[in-house]
């Protein structure tokens, strides 16, 4: 894996580049100079835990045979602002879940989502609560 960073324009604007070419831009936040041209750190990594889970559970729940039509993910975040660094201290993330799903299935996907797989929350988890949560709506109207 390797991502290389670029400084695009002000003190902290920066443009994420990987292997496969696609980019992202990173800024810092206003209050220390940032100028609101991408992501904050700290937001990357939420994105990625996001990105992560997410993968998973539609993996798990297509291997389930599950009929997931579709998937929302919604992330809040805390930090300790006492601390330097202030880390995350606690993780809220929900899945809104779309389709004619076993709430039985669903809870085992977040599960294994969770405690096998999703590399990024196993990481964030050794700092900071993670909770999840769960919505399942049908897709009949």
């Amino acid at each position: 894996m390797n991502i290389n960073l670029i400084r695009k324009s002000g003190k902290f604007n920066f443009e994420a580049v990987n292997e496969s070419g696609f980019t992202v831009e990173l800024d810092a936040k206003e209050a220390i100079g940032g100028e609101g041209k991408g992501f904050r750190p700290m937001e990357m990594l939420l994105v990625g835990l996001g990105g992560c889970s997410g993968i998973d559970m539609v993996n798990v729940l297509m291997k389930q045979k599950e009929p997931l039509d579709d998937i929302k993910i919604s992330i809040n975040a805390t930090r300790k602002d006492e601390e330097m660094p202030p880390i995350f201290n606690e993780i809220e993330i929900h899945f809104d879940l779309f389709g004619d799903l076993s709430t039985a299935k669903v809870e085992r996907a977040l599960a294994m989502t969770f405690d096998k797989y999703c590399s990024v929350s196993n990481i964030l988890g050794r700092s900071a609560k993670i909770n999840f949560t769960y919505t399942i709506n049908s897709s009949k109207i």
